[in-house]
């Protein structure tokens, strides 16, 4: 396809960034690409691949505007993809003094900006006066790992704009990367942060021995949960069953590549929560999930007793054998 643009923007270094701008460079003939740290461009420019993500991926490197300046990047870009995570988008975006309320921004950062417990497009929005409908959520099933490889893999673009998000859709569709398109952005976006807290429920069962005949009732629990909660804050008609909800789940819970199950792995296992994160050397997007969705359902009530057990494990400092002991009684 080889779009003649060179105003799409990808904000972040990491392995989602980093797989993004590789579907986008399949069609777009240019994109911009922003990095906090000037060295890692410089190493990035040597090489010809991100010096700490995803290595295994080349890029043509003169087809890349690269930029460690917020205001820069976001000056010479019409559409914005936020791939960083949600505990550092306030860091960025603080410098920034480029207007972005005409934008097209894209979140594929499935977390919640935990200072506020604001969805991220609900964050924008509020202090950046970015409408609705000039924004859209990147959800999965999709782990950037599979994208280096160019596994099949499937991608829902939501927003309440349609037709932007179809054209979007566009530009990162392949043969190995099949787009649709949604209009339940708060759906989506909370279940795509929910899930990451199930699968840090996963991964502390799995630490602590429980077997495949467990899992399945989890995560057979764990989409129904999801759902009281989407519903609730969103009620609008939805398929839960579809791709992008319990898809995006099961492959979050089950995958070699899902960070939150490594950690909650970890934690059940035995690891500190401090040793856990240090240990990865990548952002679980689920521990500070954890604590916002508590936050935010202390207004709703929503019966979240998978997503509450692991609240209290992180933060109460709950035995993971004894809460998770107690959880596997509530559910059927």
């Amino acid at each position: 396809m080889n779009i003649k643009t060179n105003k799409v923007g990808v904000i972040g270094s990491g392995s989602w960034a980093t797989a993004l701008s590789k579907m986008l460079l399949e069609n777009v003939e240019n994109i911009n690409w922003f990095f906090r740290k000037p060295e890692t461009i410089e190493q990035f420019e040597k090489t010809q691949h991100n010096p700490r993500y995803l290595r295994s991926v080349e890029f043509d490197t003169a087809r890349i505007s690269f930029y460690n300046d917020i205001n820069k990047i976001t000056e010479e870009s019409d559409i914005l993809v936020l791939a960083i995570p949600s505990a550092y988008l306030p860091v960025i975006l603080k410098r920034l003094k480029t207007n972005i309320s005409n934008k097209y921004i894209l979140s594929g950062i499935k977390g919640i900006v935990s200072e506020e417990n604001l969805l991220v497009v609900e964050y924008l929005n509020k202090y950046f006066n970015v409408l609705f409908e000039n924004m859209g959520v990147i959800a999965g099933p999709c782990h950037a790992e599979e994208v280096a490889l160019e596994k099949l893999s499937y991608l829902t673009i939501a927003s309440t704009n349609e037709d932007k998000a179809a054209s979007f859709a566009y530009l990162i569709k392949s043969d190995y990367i099949f787009t649709s398109v949604s209009d339940d952005i708060w759906g989506t976006e909370y279940s795509s942060v929910i899930k990451n807290i199930i699968a840090i429920a996963a991964g502390i069962t799995h630490g602590l021995g429980y077997g495949d005949n467990f899992h399945a009732v989890l995560l057979s629990n764990a989409i129904q949960e999801i759902k009281r909660f989407v519903d609730t804050i969103h009620p609008i008609t939805r398929d839960i069953k579809s791709s992008v909800y319990l898809g995006d789940l099961l492959v979050t819970c089950y995958s070699q590549f899902s960070r939150n199950r490594q950690f909650g792995t970890m934690i059940g296992k035995g690891y500190s929560i401090k040793t856990a994160q240090l240990d990865m050397n990548m952002v679980a997007e689920g521990y500070f999930a954890s604590r916002s969705i508590h936050e935010i359902n202390k207004k709703f009530n929503v019966d979240m007793p998978i997503s509450e057990a692991v609240y209290k494990i992180l933060y109460e400092n709950i035995s993971p054998k004894k809460e998770i002991a107690r959880l596997a009684e509530k559910l059927s």
